[in-house]
């Protein structure tokens, strides 16, 4: 009854007898016909704030910012923080941090008791909903490519990658001829469904960005492990995803740091090497260079960190 747009529109209207302020929650838009035009006739009504959600295989958030530009504004809700997820969690911050570390920050997980359930939920919730979407969405036919690109990238969050490097790992490991520009275009829709997030390599001292490779990471580490089975579950990797998203709800943009740095070959002959920052983040004129880094066991390793030191460096 409620997918004809007149009617919809009708009711919504007897709903609202003054000037008082109203807000219209449209869950699943995209089921009712002609959704623009119903937005736009509620737009011309002063006292009314509107939120939109909606599946995407039907229609993204973008969509609706493309059509309504100017008069909308898009809320990016993540998965919980850490912080948040303690909020709700019973047990110490330990056991919290390992149990957040592997099933990650989706709101059901918090109300779960055994791992069955939590394992369970992530994989359907990845497999029937967020798959399926993505595939039906964009008409794709090669699902399997898709599939084994996402395993592909879910193996190497936190590595530097682009669609070339990509595209020779499905010829040595997998025997398959995908394109490169098919790996661009999944891409883009594992980033559309807010699957992956991607982190660009930006110069420090030259203050630009260089371009590929960058790195990928995944919006909820539970759907990540998930994907591989929860077989490769290693926390320095993961907690530099969990940095990454951290940073992103505060409202960072988040780089990968690059500085080029002058050292003496054992030859004597003067070579440039290139230093990675783990992550540059800028919010307004506040700018932080980010290590990360599980443990540092030896001198080595504590050398090697601290060569990016900096009086506004954090250490994770």
């Amino acid at each position: 009854m409620y997918r004809d747009p007149d009617v919809i529109l009708d009711y919504i209207e007897t709903l609202i007898e003054d000037d008082k302020q109203y807000y219209i929650l449209l869950d699943e838009v995209q089921m009712l016909n002609d959704f623009e035009e119903v937005l736009n006739s509620l737009l011309h009504i002063s006292n009314v704030d509107i939120y939109v959600t909606g599946s995407n295989s039907k229609f993204l958030s973008k969509d609706v910012i493309t059509e309504f530009r100017g008069r909308g504004d898009e809320i990016h809700v993540f998965p919980l923080t850490f912080k948040e997820f303690m909020q709700v969690y019973d047990g110490d911050m330990y056991r919290g941090f390992a149990d957040y570390i592997v099933y990650g920050g989706l709101p059901l997980i918090s109300t779960m008791k055994t791992e069955t359930q939590k394992v369970n939920y992530l994989t359907n919730l990845f497999n029937e909903t967020y798959l399926k979407d993505i595939i039906e969405r964009n008409h794709i036919e090669k699902t399997q490519e898709l599939e084994n690109l996402i395993n592909v990238l879910a193996s190497a969050i936190g590595s530097l990658t682009n669609p070339p490097k990509i595209q020779a790992t499905f010829k040595s490991s997998i025997g398959s001829a995908i394109s490169i520009n098919t790996i661009r275009q999944y891409i883009e829709c594992l980033e559309d469904a807010f699957i992956i997030s991607k982190a660009q390599r930006y110069n420090v001292k030259g203050r630009k960005y260089i371009g590929t490779p960058l790195k990928y990471y995944f919006e909820d580490i539970g759907l990540r492990n998930a994907r591989l089975g929860f077989r490769q579950v290693e926390e320095t990797h993961l907690m530099e995803n969990i940095i990454y998203n951290e940073l992103r709800y505060r409202g960072y943009s988040v780089d990968v740091g690059v500085v080029e740095k002058r050292e003496m070959s054992e030859n004597g002959k003067q070579i440039r090497k290139a230093l990675e920052i783990d992550f540059v983040a800028n919010l307004g004129s506040q700018r932080y260079y980010i290590q990360s880094a599980l443990s540092m066991p030896t001198p080595e390793k504590q050398i090697q960190e601290k060569n990016f030191a900096h009086k506004r460096c954090r250490f994770f």
